[in-house]
């Protein structure tokens, strides 16, 4: 950590160094606004890395590479999360981003005209702030876990890598969308499975097959970029429910479960006698569970009056496209549908985070205002 960013105010400071926040750099770099990414993990790309083994990208490299520099795979494969991670580590090589490294801010806030931000003993300041993270950062596991019966191995999907972290027995899988299904096809290879809860629908084709690659995922892509936006019509009235709802299963089929032998479930909602409980009033005996059900989109280290009350705590961030139009000079990029159905993905983050370098480029400066307040002081005198 270099000392001299705890004393000396820097214009722009991005919080994360994900993809979004990375994009936001190269923008900023290019439009010649000094700036500083903070990144709580302790090397670019761990976002990534540290997740399950197996994963692999929906999207064809082709259309997975961020602004400037093209993803180094064959264009019709899925990228696997190291190869996503070694890309963003190259990324920020390549265009000599200024990205600080184990740097978790545990405190933002506004001190007159600008932005405070602590992390431990250090502190930090800026004219301006990107948040630049997805909604999804604290695993959401039900209450009623914690009444489950201590010898049950439980996981959440942020924590599962591979097989070898579960015990012997059967794995009951909690929730039915891309994570849950992807880790009950691996697991049910190694023990008994089942999975709980109901899908949100899926895309009927094969994703590896000819037709979705070359052409189903350029139809998916014009629509979920241009077409699923908060400036239509149909984006805005299909955006709360893309919010609040799983995303449709995409590599999974519902037939690929009971092919794999994986059986269904429905609700999993409580505890009976330390074991998982079913809606049916079914209690079932397994040794392990993993909760595939998401994450809490909130930011409880940020200070500062900018989230919807949605009736049971802070809520979403308020922003337009982006902006956050009630504290100036604050800015959000990678949030799941900030401006598109696709702004959260490698293939939209880019150009919300050029529109947002822009707002930042065009805004004044605290300090030229500064020097020409007192420019204009010294000659009145």
């Amino acid at each position: 950590m270099n000392n001299e960013y705890e004393s000396k105010p820097v214009h722009t400071i991005v919080i994360g160094g994900g993809q979004a926040g990375l994009t936001v750099g190269y923008h900023l770099k290019n439009r010649g606004v000094p700036f500083l990414i903070l990144d709580a993990n302790q090397r670019i790309g761990d976002a990534w890395r540290n997740r399950w083994d197996s994963l692999r990208l929906f999207t064809p490299a082709r259309y997975a590479g961020l602004p400037g520099l093209p993803f180094p795979a064959r264009g019709d494969s899925f990228p696997t999360k190291n190869q996503v991670a070694d890309y963003l580590a190259d990324y920020a090589r390549r265009f000599q981003l200024p990205v600080h490294n184990g740097i978790i801010v545990d405190r933002l806030w506004k001190e007159e005209d600008r932005f405070v931000m602590t992390a431990g003993r250090q502190r930090f300041e800026s004219e301006n702030v990107v948040v630049a993270m997805a909604n999804y950062q604290t695993p959401r596991v039900p209450e009623f876990a914690r009444a489950l019966d201590p010898g049950i191995v439980q996981l959440h999907s942020h924590e599962y890598r591979n097989p070898s972290q579960l015990q012997e027995g059967g794995v009951l899988v909690v929730g039915v969308g891309n994570s849950g299904g992807d880790i009950a096809l691996e697991v049910v290879r190694s023990h008994p499975t089942w999975i709980a809860g109901k899908e949100s629908g899926h895309i009927p084709w094969p994703i590896d097959s000819f037709m979705a690659k070359h052409v189903l995922v350029r139809l998916v892509r014009f629509l979920g970029h241009h077409i699923l936006t908060v400036n239509t019509p149909v984006g805005r009235r299909l955006r709360p429910k893309m919010l609040r709802r799983a995303a449709p299963l995409i590599r999974v089929k519902p037939g690929d479960l009971t092919k794999a032998g994986i059986e269904r479930l429905g609700r999993v909602v409580g505890v009976k006698n330390g074991l998982p409980l079913l809606a049916d009033g079914h209690a079932l005996d397994v040794k392990n569970v993993i909760w595939c059900t998401g994450y809490r989109h909130d930011f409880p280290w940020v200070d500062l009056p900018i989230f919807a009350n949605d009736g049971e705590g802070r809520g979403e961030p308020l922003h337009d496209r982006g902006i956050v139009t009630n504290v100036p000079g604050m800015y959000f990029v990678g949030l799941h549908f900030l401006y598109s159905m696709t702004s959260a993905t490698l293939v939209g983050v880019g150009r919300d985070a050029e529109r947002i370098s822009k707002a930042i480029a065009s805004r004044p400066s605290i300090q030229a205002s500064e020097r020409s307040r007192q420019l204009l002081s010294v000659e009145a005198a």
